[in-house]
């Protein structure tokens, strides 16, 4: 028993030296080649977004692209929503309203498809009512992903949460920068599981040829995710890290408010490939044990030196890659706080985990 709480200590110490000191140390090539300008649709659903849309629109509405058009899918909104963007659609041609007015199906996928159905375009960019590009230049970022290979039908992009004061703010923004800094690494690693749908491209035959959101029409989040999930792999899948193709969201202003997103959002853990669930699963259990075991480690004879030195190793392999993954996110004023905000993340294991993985979420 003493030499199984020793090794479980050992385990997760060395998987979590292997995602910090080597995985996530990984990163994609810059986009190189002439721009590329195909005609694009921007996607972007709403549901109750009246303040929103006539902030953020805008920013969309602004894009120094040739040809793209915005479709704003109003889902059943009670609000003004479907009236301001009419407003605009008239001195903005390239602007669409599309209206659902019938009960939809859990969450936006059904929205999401009608808006994919009215796209005139097979190049795809997807957004909220909740974010703004943060360059006119946002369209043309992002679709120099696909770059002149044909194969390329996932483009993954960026989307930090705005700064505000407070710890809950740094909270989100660092677990935001974490999921980034996954699915980045994992995707130049040749292992693209998820993209984040305020962020990302794909080819509308892609989305065809995979029934679209059928075969996991069920679930009500995971429109993003699950489908990059299914369909992507190392070769078709390429990731945007220039400052120019972010897109920035508004954050939650409570714990409350933000664990009811968290909810919605890590429900679809459950449903990736298996080799996805194995990695994702191995990089937070190893997060946990590795704290968790170190005391009882401790107690079961290993020596304090021993423990303190690779916990410091820990440490500074996962500072220096977060130093770098702050620097190219231009989020640079979270280092200070990365070593703070690791500890707290145990308990984002302890308070959010069991509920967000065996409770169902089925609204927006």
């Amino acid at each position: 028993m003493l030499m199984v709480v020793i090794v479980i200590f050992l385990t997760a110490t060395a998987l979590q030296l292997f995602f910090w000191g080597f995985l996530f140390r990984k990163w994609p090539s810059p986009s190189s080649g002439p721009d590329v300008k195909p005609p694009v649709s921007v996607i972007i659903c709403a549901h109750n977004e009246a303040p929103n849309l006539l902030l953020n629109l805008p920013f969309f509405l602004n894009q120094q692209y040739p040809v793209f058009e915005i479709i704003v899918v109003d889902d059943n909104s009670s609000d003004d929503s479907a009236s301001i963007v009419a407003n605009l659609a008239q001195v903005n041609p390239q602007l669409r309203l599309v209206r659902l007015t019938q009960t939809s199906a859990p969450g936006k996928k059904e929205a999401l498809t009608a808006g994919i159905a009215a796209a005139s375009n097979d190049f795809l960019l997807l957004s909220d009512a909740d974010c703004r590009p943060l360059s006119p230049h946002w369209i043309q970022s992002m679709i120099n992903g696909f770059g002149q290979r044909k194969a390329t039908d996932f483009v993954l992009g960026f989307s930090p949460y705005e700064k505000h004061p407070g710890f809950l703010n740094r909270f989100i923004r660092y677990e935001a920068v974490y999921t980034a800094l996954q699915y980045i690494s994992l995707a130049a690693a040749g292992l693209p599981y998820m993209g984040v749908g305020r962020n990302l491209a794909y080819r509308k035959q892609v989305f065809s040829a995979n029934g679209g959101f059928a075969n996991h029409a069920h679930v009500a989040s995971g429109d993003d995710d699950l489908l990059v999930n299914a369909a992507a792999n190392a070769n078709n899948t390429r990731v945007v890290t220039a400052p120019s193709s972010f897109v920035s969201s508004q954050p939650k202003q409570s714990w409350r408010d933000y664990f009811c997103q968290k909810q919605r959002h890590l429900s679809t853990a459950t449903h990736y490939r298996p080799l996805h669930q194995l990695i994702l699963g191995a990089l937070s259990a190893s997060h946990f044990l590795h704290f968790a075991a170190a005391i009882p480690a401790w107690l079961c004879g290993m020596p304090a030196a021993w423990i303190l030195a690779l916990m410091a190793i820990r440490w500074l392999c996962l500072f220096l890659t977060w130093r770098r993954t702050l620097q190219r996110l231009a989020q640079p004023d979270l280092l200070p706080q990365v070593i703070l905000l690791d500890v707290c993340f145990l308990f984002f294991y302890l308070i959010f985990a069991p509920s967000l993985m065996f409770s169902k979420r089925n609204s927006w």
